[in-house]
C-alpha cells in the first residue's frame, strides 16, 4: 500500500503514500456494491484494515455503532458486521491443528505489461503515458471480470469439497499502481497489485458471505495473465496504432511480445534488475546441473528463478520522488546511454514499424490450426493436462498471430473446445487429458514417427521441442488440406469426362438403334413390293428411303423423302 516499504508508527497511510511518491490505492469489481463501495473509490487505511484484516464490512464502524444504539449485546453488534466466518474460528482451540492455521483474507495479482511497454511509457510524452495507463486500467477491469466470471467458485461442505461459482461474478478488489523497480538505480516499471477479497456472496437466494477457493483462483493464473496481456496489446494498438512482435529473450524458451519498433537496447537499460536475476539464476542452474546429471525441467527452472530473484532482491530506495521526478530522471538516463535521437524518435519508429507488420499479418484465426499448435504445444511441455492450460496456451496464440489486433470474444474457448472434442482422449484422475496422437496421426502413415522422438530427446529445450513437434502436425494439416483439394479437382474432371463418355455411348446407342429400325422398315417395304407386284404387274416408282417414325435425337437428321402409305407407321 505504500510502494512495498515500511510506514512508521502513527504516520497516516495517505501521507506515507505521497512520501513514497505513489498513487492511494482505488477499489475495483462487481462485489463493491454489496458493501456500499464505488468502483474508484479511494481505498481508505480503515476500510484495508476491517476488509483485508479482518474479514469485516468496509463500514463495520458505522453498522456496528447502530447496532449496539439500537440495543444488541456487543459481541451481536461485532457479528453483525463479519463477512462469512469470523476468522476467530480458526484459532479455536476446538478446531483441528488450530495453532498450524492462520487466517488469510486476501490475495495479491500483479498486472505488469511487457518491458517495451514500460520503456513508452517512461520515455514518451504526457499523451502516450496517459494512454497506456488507461489500457492498463481497462486491461485489469476485464481481466478481473472474467476471474469473476468464469473462475472464481465459492467453497462450502466439510473441508471446503463442494465448489460453486460466486453470486454475479462479484470480487471485491484494492488495486495500488507502482512506478518502478527494486533495481538498486530506480527503472520505470509501470505495474498493479490487485488485492483480492477472499470474501464473496454465495449464489443463494439470501446472499450470503463465503471464502473463495483460492486453488481454483492460483489454478488459473497463468490463464489470466495471458487474458491480461492479449487484452493490453489489442488496446494499445486500438488506441496508438502500434503493433507487437515476439521476441526471444532466453534461446528455446517462450518468446514475450514487445511493441515493434522499439530499440531492444532500451530494454537491456530498464531491465537491470532482470540482468542481477540472470546472473544468479545462471550460477544456480550450473549447481543444479552438476547435482542432478541434467538441465532442469519446467517446474525446476521456475523455482530455481524464484529463488534468483529472493536472492538479488535489494530494498526499496529511500529517497523520495514524484512520477513527474522519475520520469525526468529517467529520460536523462537513457539520452545519456543512447543519445536523444535514440528517445526522441520511439513514437516514431513505433508507427511506421506498425505499418510494416500490419501489411504481413493477416487479421484471420483458422481454428483448426490453432487448436493443433496449441495440443501439440501443450503435450510436450506437459504430458497429461486440463483445460486451464490449453486456455492458456491458445491466448498465447492470439497474442502470437494476431500481433494485437482484436480477437472475436469467445475465439480462445471455441479453439480450446475443438482441442477437447478432436484431438485429446481422458487419461488418470481430476479431468486430466492427453492428446490423441491416432486422431494427430491416423494409424495407416507413418507419420507418427514425427512427433515421438521430439518427446523422448533431451538435447533441445523444452519449448523448442514443443515448437518442432507444432510445425509439423501444422505441416500435416496443410498437406492434408492441399490433398483434398487435388482430389476434388480431380474427381471434377474425372466425373467431366465420365459425363462426356456417358453421352458418346449415349449417342452411339441412339444411332445403332435407329440403323436396326431402318433395315427392318426396309425388310417390310420389298415385302410389299414384292407382293404389290404379283397381284399388279404394273410398273413400280423406285421407292424411296424409309424414316424413322419417331423424333431422332439433337444433331441426328432425318433421311428424306416420303413416308409410305401403308406398313410401318
Amino acid at each position: 500500500m505504500v510502494g512495498d516499504g515500511h510506514r512508521p508508527a502513527g504516520k497516516a497511510l495517505r501521507d506515507a503514500q505521497d512520501e513514497a511518491g505513489v498513487p492511494p490505492g482505488i477499489w475495483r469489481g462487481r462485489g463493491l456494491t454489496a458493501v456500499g463501495l464505488t468502483p474508484g473509490d479511494e481505498v481508505s487505511e480503515r476500510q484495508a484494515e476491517l476488509l483485508l484484516g479482518e474479514g469485516r464490512h468496509p463500514d463495520a464502524d458505522r453498522i456496528e455503532r447502530e447496532r449496539l444504539q439500537a440495543g444488541d449485546d456487543p459481541a451481536k453488534a461485532r457479528r453483525a458486521t463479519v463477512l462469512g466466518r469470523p476468522i476467530e474460528h480458526n484459532r479455536s482451540p476446538k478446531t483441528d491443528k488450530a495453532k498450524e492455521r492462520r487466517p488469510w483474507l486476501g490475495m495479491d495479482l500483479v498486472f505488469r505489461p511487457p518491458p517495451t511497454a514500460h520503456i513508452a511509457w517512461a520515455l514518451m510524452g504526457d499523451e502516450e503515458r496517459r494512454v497506456l495507463e488507461e489500457c492498463q486500467d481497462i486491461s485489469v477491469d476485464k481481466t478481473l471480470g472474467w476471474l469473476g466470471e468464469s473462475v472464481a467458485q465459492i467453497r462450502s461442505g466439510s473441508g471446503g469439497k463442494h465448489r460453486k461459482p460466486i453470486r454475479d461474478g462479484a470480487l471485491i478488489v484494492a488495486v495500488f499502481r507502482h512506478y518502478e523497480s527494486r533495481a538498486a538505480e530506480s527503472k520505470p516499471l509501470l505495474h498493479d497489485h490487485a488485492v483480492v477479497s477472499i470474501r464473496a456472496r454465495r449464489p443463494d437466494a439470501k446472499g450470503t458471505w463465503g471464502n473463495l477457493s483460492a486453488d481454483t483462483l492460483l489454478a488459473h493464473i497463468v490463464a489470466a495473465d495471458t487474458l491480461y496481456l492479449l487484452f493490453f496489446m489489442e488496446e494499445v494498438s486500438a488506441r496508438l496504432g502500434w503493433a507487437w512482435e515476439p521476441r526471444e529473450v532466453t534461446p528455446g524458451r517462450r518468446p514475450v511480445m514487445e511493441i515493434a519498433g522499439i530499440d531492444q537496447r532500451l530494454i537491456g537499460w530498464q531491465s537491470t534488475r532482470r540482468q542481477q536475476i540472470e546472473e544468479a539464476l545462471f550460477v544456480l542452474t550450473a549447481e543444479y546441473v552438476e547435482e542432478h546429471g541434467h538441465e532442469p525441467g519446467e517446474r525446476a527452472a521456475y523455482g530455481l528463478a524464484c529463488r534468483a530473484a529472493d536472492r538479488t532482491r535489494p530494498p526499496k530506495r529511500k529517497d523520495l520522488r514524484s512520477l513527474s521526478e522519475l520520469r525526468e530522471r529517467w529520460r536523462e538516463s537513457a539520452i545519456a546511454s543512447f543519445g536523444a535521437d535514440v528517445v526522441d524518435r520511439l513514437a516514431e519508429r513505433a508507427r511506421a514499424a506498425a505499418a510494416a507488420v500490419w501489411a504481413r499479418v493477416r487479421p484471420v484465426v483458422d481454428v483448426v490450426l490453432a487448436a493443433v499448435d496449441v495440443v501439440a504445444v501443450v503435450y510436450v511441455m506437459r504430458g497429461a493436462f486440463k483445460r486451464h492450460h490449453l486456455l492458456a496456451e491458445a491466448r498465447r496464440y492470439l497474442s502470437y498471430v494476431l500481433r494485437g489486433q482484436p480477437h472475436q470474444p469467445g475465439l480462445d474457448e471455441r479453439i480450446v473446445q475443438t482441442v477437447v472434442d478432436d484431438y485429446t482422449r481422458p487419461v488418470g484422475r481430476g479431468r486430466k487429458m492427453t492428446a490423441d496422437l491416432h486422431a494427430l496421426y491416423p494409424r495407416d502413415t507413418d507419420d507418427q514417427a514425427v512427433l515421438r522422438p521430439l518427446i523422448r530427446t533431451r538435447t533441445a529445450p523444452l519449448y523448442a521441442r514443443a515448437r518442432l513437434a507444432a510445425g509439423a502436425l501444422s505441416a500435416r494439416v496443410y498437406e492434408l488440406r492441399r490433398a483434398d483439394r487435388l482430389d476434388s479437382r480431380t474427381g471434377r474432371k474425372a466425373g467431366h469426362a465420365l459425363e462426356q463418355e456417358t453421352d458418346v455411348a449415349a449417342l452411339e446407342q441412339t444411332r445403332a438403334t435407329i440403323e436396326a429400325v431402318a433395315k427392318m422398315a426396309a425388310k417390310l417395304q420389298d415385302g410389299i413390293r414384292e407382293r404389290a407386284v404379283a397381284q399388279n404387274p404394273r410398273p413400280q416408282p423406285a421407292p424411296s428411303a424409309p424414316a424413322p417414325s419417331h423424333t431422332p435425337p439433337p444433331g441426328v437428321q432425318q433421311t428424306p423423302g416420303r413416308t409410305p402409305t401403308g406398313g410401318l407407321t
